[in-house]
């Protein structure tokens, strides 16, 4: 995981998602880190080429149209509102699961802008992939949208200590 972040990881409890090849696409990190700050960012998009991928997709300025179609499209809107609300629950069990105290800094706070607001694609796709499709729909069109695919392995086999081989690896499944 360091590798792929370029610092130490911290406070993972899980990969979320992976590769298909089995390397980490998206960990899990406990709502507060072992120091005591408050973590809202649940599902952390790790993967270099997909984060690369969302960054470009973001500087593009597709952002602010996902933002106008949040305005108009109450569907896309209650879809969205619906994905805070089970990225808040995931978090809560998480935290117990971890016998954490309730993190109450971060109440109600869920990532990426939910739930009105379109901010942080990482954050938004993360929570698509560990997830699955069909819970986050502005993490579902943010990965449509961009170069990377989960469907085909893009890591950078130069990374020591990266690589996992993992011949069953499926896309998108939780493996702790």
């Amino acid at each position: 995981m360091s590798a792929q972040l370029g610092r130490p990881a911290r406070d993972i409890v899980a990969i979320a998602a992976r590769c298909v090849c089995g390397n980490p696409t998206v960990v899990q990190t406990a709502p507060r880190l072992a120091h005591g700050e408050p973590f809202p960012t649940l599902y952390y998009l790790t993967h270099p080429a997909a984060t690369a991928a969302l960054s470009a997709l973001e500087a593009s300025g597709v952002m602010a149209d996902l933002q106008d179609r949040l305005g108009v499209d109450e569907a896309l809107a209650a879809a969205y509102l619906a994905a805070h609300e089970a990225y808040i629950a995931d978090r809560d069990r998480v935290a117990e699961e971890l016998k954490l105290e309730p993190v109450s800094e971060i109440a109600g706070i869920s990532a990426g802008g939910m739930p009105t607001r379109v901010k942080c694609l990482h954050a938004l796709a993360g929570h698509s992939l560990a997830a699955g499709v069909g819970v986050n729909p502005i993490g579902d069109i943010a990965l449509e949208l961009c170069s990377w695919s989960p469907d085909r392995c893009q890591c950078n086999p130069e990374i020591a200590g990266y690589a996992i081989e993992h011949k069953d690896a499926q896309p998108n499944k939780k493996v702790n």
